[in-house]
């Protein structure tokens, strides 16, 4: 009965990890992103704890951002892992990027294991404040 249990436990927190998105169905390692949207830029930060900032890859191809990522741990020929609860090998997430972001001036910055990506909002599509005529210079609009 206590193996039963014991694997039923199991199986219902591995459900659970993927449906909290820690890891795809492939059984990959996903990266958990964060985006915030300012009046001249959106803001992306990716967790990448213990990645090496050298495996980590930014591109944008028609819209689309996407970030690679690589994390493996090594160990010796006298070492034998019991546990294996990080995910290891290749991570990566694309993001679609609207019309009205600026793709050719991406920047990104990694700094304590946070992937921080900077994309500027086009001065087009930026909030901007409308003024309105009053008095001897105002015109009728006509509808």
């Amino acid at each position: 009965m206590q193996t039963t249990l014991d694997t039923l436990f199991e199986d219902f927190e591995r459900q659970f990890d993927r449906l909290r998105g820690i890891t795809s169905l492939a059984g990959t390692a996903r990266m958990l992103m964060d985006g915030v949207r300012r009046s001249d830029e959106v803001l992306l930060c990716f967790d990448l704890p213990g990645v090496d900032p050298d495996t980590i890859e930014v591109t944008v191809d028609r819209g689309v951002l996407t970030v690679s990522a690589h994390r493996e741990e090594t160990y010796g020929q006298d070492e034998r892992l019991f546990v294996q609860e990080r995910p290891m090998g290749t991570f990566t997430r694309h993001v679609y990027l609207s019309e009205h972001l600026d793709a050719d001036h991406i920047e990104a910055a990694c700094h304590n294991g946070v992937l921080t990506v900077r994309i500027p909002v086009l001065e087009t599509a930026r909030p901007r404040r409308i003024e309105i005529a009053t008095g001897g210079d105002a015109k009728a609009i006509n509808t």
